[in-house]
């Protein structure tokens, strides 16, 4: 009981001193907010009071102000080393484990290049890393940085957290009910798909992995232009992570800790936090534990090299899959010494993935440009074909298709949940026309492809821009008012669509020669027929039109590639006739001679008349 108290006291006595720490270092940066970000809120809020550690709204958060680890650092501070600032000896609190601080310093580089005005510390990106999951569970990640097993916050379903349904159907947190932040730096799904990165350069963009984890938060943390020297604009990006006084104050206090000095420690023996955090961290916790992983390959395209710490950092030599938790009784022992009949350690009740099965999405087509309405979706099994959960699958798209995943990748992974079920992210058909697939992959499995075909794209409606009867032109003229149309296909744009315009006569017979006819000699297949393409917004307007020698009145109908269609008229007519001379007078006369004889002719008599003519 001596040694609880004592405990105890000591982080009362901790959470004072780092406290007053805090509030001095904001205090004598005199900038602008630092004392309104400790008193509730970031620079501009209003001094609104403090959003507090669970809220029942929808945040726009990237943890969704879900649960995070409160331990504070301990008193005794790193102590530098002479050779490197980044070193240190002392508390096993400032060891980090070494692939994990590899990805802080390799997201600090990259955004150094990509947003050199925020000029984002590392330190803050490992605060931030040790209260959202304790350093990835002290470092339980491969050699590319992909945890162990799934990091998953807590329920987001309006209980003590925030309230937010389903998102991503189960695809990153394993939840088809509502969302859970994920990974080692707890983002929700949502959040994910807006900051998602590739910081190990392997195609996928993975919120398991502290590559692509850490450089995500950086980008969150740079938005807007914030510059991480100014402590204003770093205590609102914290408080964009999480909307807590509390969690503002904790990661502050970590991150001056790690100013002080750090030293890396092998994977996996990093310093766990002792308070609650992500449900599968602790044992403790409502939320199911997820069970290891089995060994997979993870697709690497050949041209992206590898991250990796350097080499003199001491690894923990975890391969195919981690130990046991500490305590953690759901997992079977494995049996000290190997079987008499030569056979496997495996405990018999330890599943071994067998196969995956299709559950969804096979033979799914698109139209170029648009998103496929279903994604493929896989179920793994053992050997007795019962379902697996914690079984990572890779998705990959195979074939000659600039089809993407949402996002832009060629590759995608995600874990099965209870139900053995994993599912790709949705698709986005490109340009190209033709059949792909979809290949999902996991461990020893046989791989598995989804048929998938991008169509033309197509309109149903065309409508003419123009007002009826605005079509008109003298013969051998040009009309002056261009033809333009728009296409729309289910009341949306069309864009891109190939749409064929004819003339014909008003009888919608072909036109003749004499009839209006196309001025552009490059498009095929004649100067009475064009066929075009609609712009992005789904308007196409003709090429000129000329009238022909032959009055009378024409057509140009419009037809998509959908069905849509459109008849739009055109006048081709003569000149005004003038108006008819004066009646009784000669049209070649004199304008001003009276009527019915010249001026100087005797009266009665008829000055052009031979009959009358002098002799």
């Amino acid at each position: 009981m001596a040694a609880l108290f004592g405990r105890r006291l000591r982080r009362g006595a901790t959470s004072t001193a780092v406290a007053a720490v805090a509030i001095a270092a904001l205090s004598a940066s005199q900038a602008p907010g630092a004392t309104s970000a400790l008193s509730g809120g970031p620079s501009g809020s209003g001094g609104r009071q403090p959003a507090g550690d669970a809220q029942d709204r929808t945040p726009d958060t990237a943890s969704g102000d879900s649960q995070y680890y409160k331990d504070l650092p301990p008193l005794n501070s790193p102590i530098p080393q002479p050779d490197s600032s980044t070193t240190a000896t002392g508390s096993p609190a400032s060891g980090i484990p070494a692939t994990v601080l590899d990805a802080y310093k390799k997201a600090e580089a990259s955004l150094r290049e990509t947003s050199p005005q925020c000029r984002l510390p590392w330190q803050l990106l490992a605060a931030i890393g040790k209260v959202e999951s304790g350093q990835a569970r002290g470092g339980e990640v491969d050699s590319r940085g992909t945890t162990l097993r799934p990091i998953l916050g807590p329920e987001l379903d309006g209980h003590g957290f925030a309230n937010i349904p389903d998102t991503d159907n189960g695809l990153y947190d394993q939840d088809k009910v509502h969302d859970r932040a994920v990974g080692p730096m707890q983002f929700i799904p949502g959040t994910w798909r807006t900051w998602q990165r590739d910081g190990n350069h392997d195609g996928v963009k993975d919120p398991n992995n502290i590559y692509d984890a850490a450089l995500a938060t950086g980008a969150k943390l740079c938005a807007g232009n914030q510059d991480m020297s100014v402590q204003a604009d770093m205590n609102a990006a914290i408080l964009s992570y999480n909307h807590s006084q509390k969690y503002l104050d904790t990661v502050l206090s970590w991150f001056e800790y790690y100013k002080k000095g750090t030293h890396q420690v092998p994977d996996g023996t990093g310093v766990l936090p002792s308070g609650s955090g992500p449900g599968s961290l602790d044992p403790t916790s409502p939320v199911t534990t997820v069970p290891p992983l089995p060994h997979v390959v993870t697709h690497t395209p050949s041209h992206h090299p590898s991250p990796s710490p350097s080499q003199d950092i001491p690894k923990s030599g975890h391969t195919a899959s981690p130990s046991p938790d500490p305590g953690d009784s759901t997992k079977p022992s494995e049996p000290s010494t190997p079987p008499k009949d030569g056979g496997s350690t495996t405990p018999p009740d330890k599943q071994t993935l067998a196969k995956l099965e299709k559950k969804a999405g096979d033979g799914l087509s698109a139209i170029a440009g648009t998103e496929f309405g279903g994604h493929a979706e896989v179920r793994a099994l053992d050997a007795k074909g019962k379902p697996m959960a914690g079984v990572r699958v890779t998705f990959l798209i195979t074939g000659d298709t600039d089809a993407r995943f949402d996002g832009g990748a060629a590759t995608a992974t995600a874990t099965t949940g209870k139900d053995g079920t994993a599912g790709a992210p949705a698709v986005k058909a490109g340009d190209k026309l033709g059949d792909f697939a979809v290949r999902a992959t996991a461990g020893a499995a046989p791989a598995v492809d989804f048929k998938a075909a991008v169509t033309v794209r197509t309109a149903d409606t065309l409508v003419y821009l123009g007002k009826n009867g605005d079509q008109s032109a003298a013969p051998s003229a040009e009309f002056a008012n261009p033809i333009a149309v728009k296409a729309t296909r289910g009341g949306d744009a069309a864009g891109k669509v190939a749409v064929t315009a004819t003339i014909l006569t008003d009888k919608g017979a072909p036109a003749p020669a004499g009839a209006p006819s196309f001025t552009s000699k490059d498009l095929k297949p004649g100067p009475h027929e064009v066929k075009l393409t609609t712009a992005a917004d789904g308007t196409l307007t003709l090429p000129k039109l000329v009238a022909g020698k032959d009055a009378g009145t024409y057509e140009v109908k419009l037809t998509a590639e959908g069905g849509g269609s459109v008849t739009v008229p055109v006048k081709v007519a003569a000149p005004t006739t003038p108006t008819d001379p004066p009646s009784g007078g000669s049209s070649g006369g004199s304008s001003d001679a009276p009527s019915g004889g010249a001026s100087d002719a005797p009266s009665g008599g008829a000055s052009a008349s031979p009959s009358t003519s002098a002799k």
